[in-house]
């Protein structure tokens, strides 16, 4: 038996962006982990690759380009409120430009750069289950 498409995993796209040391991190705003800290990210669209949707994701979210892209690891984030369940990729990338911009004022409070042991709480779900299990983007 099929489920219903409501029913199927998605797949989000995280990027960390580094710059000396520190991440990118967004206080996320919305019914959807309002109040959250999260990275820049989205779904993947149809036919688009991974690291050209951590690109336009971070220019469309925080005004910042990034360089020298590397996959990271991933998760199954199937605990998730609301019914969701999402495979999230990660993607490690080095900041190139920009200063970070809330360029989407009805998703995101604030950007910061935040060194990896001082991350602000709570963290987003994806990005929580990527610290729980023990992962670190300065692996990658």
């Amino acid at each position: 038996m099929e489920l219903p498409k409501s029913f199927r995993p998605g797949v989000g796209v995280a990027v960390f962006v580094v710059k000396y040391k520190q991440i990118l991190i967004g206080k996320r705003k919305g019914e959807h982990g309002d109040g959250m800290w999260s990275l820049p990210g989205g779904h993947l669209e149809f036919r688009e690759d991974v690291f050209d949707c951590a690109h336009r994701e971070t220019l469309e979210e925080a005004s910042v380009t990034i360089k020298r892209l590397r996959m990271g690891p991933i998760t199954n984030d199937k605990n998730l409120p609301y019914e969701k369940h999402y495979v999230t990729l990660f993607v490690v990338a080095d900041y190139d430009s920009g200063h970070p911009t809330v360029a989407e004022p009805d998703k995101c409070y604030e950007w910061r750069w935040c060194a990896w042991d001082r991350l602000p709480k709570p963290l987003f779900y994806m990005l929580q289950n990527f610290v729980d299990a023990g992962f670190s983007p300065f692996d990658y």
